[in-house]
């Protein structure tokens, strides 16, 4: 999944100190490593695979700019080749009854629910120390993710290896966050940035030059992945509102357990029966693979919460972008008591 990962600047005390450097380390080492797109496309030695990623990937951006109204700037105009999938780690940790994920502050990005690390053993390090103070956490890869406009964002190699559908959605999520951007609310960020890569996916198919066939069949594929997602969604969402509803109780600790795992085995049984209307799709099953935890479940959550509100939200403004924009810049505006009221609203209208 894409995510958004500010790396805050600021050295405050021996562990950010810490955490902070390798944060620079990890930034300097992705521009040190940027080699120009366009140089490279006058490169006449270059792949003719990597050359015609590359000039679809242009396009993309061209159109996110144009069609989208995105602020490509000078982002995504070099490339980063990697070695690995993902180029940072996500460590998320939630309270062993309780879905409310634990909080990190950074400057300008304000406060998030998860901490980053450009090397995995580093995040799954810390996850551990956070496991042994009592915390249930979740690891997970992130295959690109927004600077905010503080620096000009790289294409990543890794991006380059999806189908062109997923590589639009992800430009268009990325983009997104330099678009609108609420420090401290990370379901706000991300549910935005959702929308506008599902709306911009949409937007991208009606008007991208493939016959009537060839669009036929991504929307067809574009189509049923977000259908799967959504139903994965709803699935653990399922789970969330039972588990919460069970860590309201006054029941003993033991009992709460107890209950806890009866309730995520159900889950795992209701995804294997899920699967199998999905003609042999296995999207998931490394999310299922891990042992089920409240930090885990929580992520689902914050990347999904409010994309129905900005898509109820885009239609009340006609689906003109701009109006939709300045509606979501003003509710960024707004203290997040607020914000979310207003979302729920939306949420809520017929």
């Amino acid at each position: 999944m894409a995510a958004c990962l500010l790396l805050g600047l600021a050295l405050v005390g021996c562990e950010s100190l810490s955490y902070y450097g390798q944060a620079a380390r990890g930034q300097l080492a992705l521009m040190w490593n940027r080699e120009s797109i366009a140089a490279l496309l006058k490169d006449p030695a270059l792949d003719p695979a990597l050359r015609e990623r590359l000039d679809t990937f242009l396009q993309l951006r061209a159109f996110a700019a144009a069609a989208l109204h995105l602020p490509t700037g000078h982002s995504y105009e070099t490339l980063v080749r990697q070695n690995t999938p993902f180029v940072t780690w996500s460590v998320f940790a939630a309270p062993e009854f309780s879905l409310v994920p634990r909080q990190w502050c950074y400057p300008v990005a304000g406060c998030v629910s998860y901490r980053g690390y450009f090397k995995e053993a580093s995040a799954r390090q810390y996850a551990a120390a956070l496991s042994q103070q009592g915390w249930e956490v979740y690891v997970g890869g992130v295959s690109a993710y927004s600077t905010l406009g503080w620096f000009n964002d790289p294409l990543l190699s890794s991006m380059l290896e999806r189908d062109t559908w997923q590589l639009a959605s992800i430009l268009f999520h990325e983009l997104a966050h330099q678009k609108v951007y609420a420090p401290g609310d990370t379901e706000f960020n991300e549910s935005f940035a959702t929308a506008v890569e599902q709306e911009g996916l949409r937007r991208w198919l009606e008007s991208s030059s493939l016959d009537d066939a060839a669009r036929a069949s991504v929307w067809r594929v574009s189509v049923q992945d977000a259908q799967r997602r959504e139903s994965f969604v709803a699935l653990v969402q399922g789970a969330v509102q039972d588990l919460s509803a069970l860590y309201a109780t006054e029941h003993d600790t033991l009992m709460l357990r107890q209950a806890k795992q009866t309730r995520l085995e159900q889950l795992r049984r209701d995804y294997a029966t899920l699967k199998a209307k999905w003609d042999g799709d296995s999207s998931y099953d490394n999310w299922f693979k891990q042992p089920l935890n409240n930090a885990q479940l929580a992520t689902v959550a914050t990347y999904n919460t409010w994309v129905p509100a900005f898509a109820a939200l885009l239609a009340q403004q006609q689906g003109d972008l701009d109006a939709f924009y300045r509606e979501v810049t003003a509710l960024a505006a707004l203290d997040q008591p607020t914000r979310h009221a207003r979302l729920n609203a939306l949420l809520a209208a017929p």
